[in-house]
This record gives structure tokens, sequence and C-alpha cells, in this order.
């Protein structure tokens, strides 16, 4: 292979590799389904997996944590979003995330995370003083009132948009 074909191949590798986050971002679906590499469930299921349509009537579907692996902001790569739905019971949008620490020291992670869809105005929960231990993981309910008066099925996707940690 002529050097042109390698460096092009390489360039290749990089930018695949930009656009999908080496580490993954965290990302994922809010589903009953799982995989490996993002999230899942509307009703308790968790895991790791790309973006799966949602099965259940009342659940969102969709969810990402912003920043992926090029990001300057850690705390965003150590979230994933477990669940993510409507609540008809409580009339709450809820999620349950997951903050997985790597590092060798403890930090407290503070996080914000809005349920969105396409007729849907944007709501926010958020949490702070998450604490979690070096080399542990910790998951976490994340609650907000539901805005609507409808069923909560125009709400279609989870979002960390901040998370910090100290």
């Amino acid at each position: 292979m002529k050097m042109r074909h390698v460096r092009a191949l390489a360039v290749f590798g990089v930018a695949l590799v930009a656009l999908t986050g080496a580490r993954g971002s965290g990302g994922g679906g809010c589903d009953n389904h799982s995989s490996s590499g993002s999230s899942s469930s509307s009703s308790g299921g968790s895991g790791s997996g790309s973006h799966h349509d949602n099965d259940d009537d009342n659940g969102t579907s969709g969810g990402s944590v912003s920043g992926g692996s090029g990001s300057a902001n850690k705390a965003l790569r150590d979230i994933t979003i477990d669940t993510c739905a409507y609540d008809a019971a409580s009339k709450n949008l809820t999620a349950r995330i997951t903050v997985k620490n790597d590092g060798v020291l403890d930090y407290d992670y503070d996080v914000t995370l809005q349920f969105k869809g396409t007729s849907a105005v944007p709501a926010t929960a958020t949490t702070t003083d998450i604490a979690v231990t070096a080399g542990a993981s910790k998951s976490v309910d994340m609650t907000t009132a539901y805005p609507g008066t409808g069923d909560g099925s125009e709400y279609t996707k989870c979002e960390v948009t901040r998370a910090n940690r100290s």
C-alpha cells in the first residue's frame, strides 16, 4: 500500500473516533433494550447500548450525554443515562443516571439533565453533590414536574446538558 493510502486511512480512522467518541460519550437511548455503549430503559431496565425505539406507551426514548471523548469536561464522560420516562402515577419526568468515577480521586458531581421532544418545552432536572469514590459508581434518580397536561409522550429524549465534578 502506498504511503498516501495509509495516511488517508489514518485520517479516516481519527475522524471516525472523533465523531463517535473513543471512550463512548455515555449517551444512549431510553428504552427497554440494551447493547454496548450508551444506555437504556423507560421503566426500570438498564444497560448500555445504542438508541432503540421505546416499547412503552408512556416512556421517552433517546438519551445522550453531551461532550464525548473530545470534550474538556471529563465529568460528562463519567455519566450514563440508564432510564428516562414519564411517570404517570406521580406526573413527573424521571431519569436514572449512573456516575462512574474511573479516576484515582474522590469527586462530588453536579448534573443538569433536560427532557426534550420535538413539540415539548424542555424540562430540566438538577442534582448536586453526588459523592462518588475513586474507582466506584453511583446511580441517582433525577425528577422534575411534568409541565404538560397530556400523557408525556411529547418528551422523546433525555440529555445531560451540564456536569461538573469537584
